[in-house]
């Protein structure tokens, strides 16, 4: 079965001097655990995504209509900042390599089933 992670950080997160040093940490683990999902043949795909400000969000109106906003559909304070992808037995599977996952403090990986029609 397929999940996604879902992946959100408070995105001042890697902000300034301390926060660079620590995204070189991170994107270390991010790399150990990807290149581990790999081996282990359950990783179907993954990324880091841009900053929110980066991203354009097109509203369906009534009637059909469209208009776009700048920025993500939600104003939070996290902001989905990646994603795994995994081909997996289980949630419980799942749910222990999102455990691993080296999310900021304050962040969260959410753990959704990708839906099969």
């Amino acid at each position: 079965m397929q999940y996604m992670l879902l992946i959100y950080e408070p995105e001042d997160a890697y902000e300034g001097p301390a926060g660079e040093a620590k995204l070189v940490e991170v994107v270390a683990k991010y790399t150990a655990l990807s290149e581990e999902m790999a081996t282990n043949g359950v990783l179907r795909g993954g990324d880091g995504l841009q900053p929110s400000a980066s991203a354009t969000t097109v509203k369906t109106l009534v009637g059909g209509g469209h208009s776009l906003h700048d920025g993500p559909f939600a104003e939070t304070r996290e902001h989905l900042g990646g994603y795994f992808l995994l081909d997996v037995p289980d949630l419980d599977t799942a749910l222990s390599y999102a455990r691993r996952v080296p999310v900021a403090e304050g962040g969260m990986v959410e753990v959704r089933p990708v839906a099969q029609y």
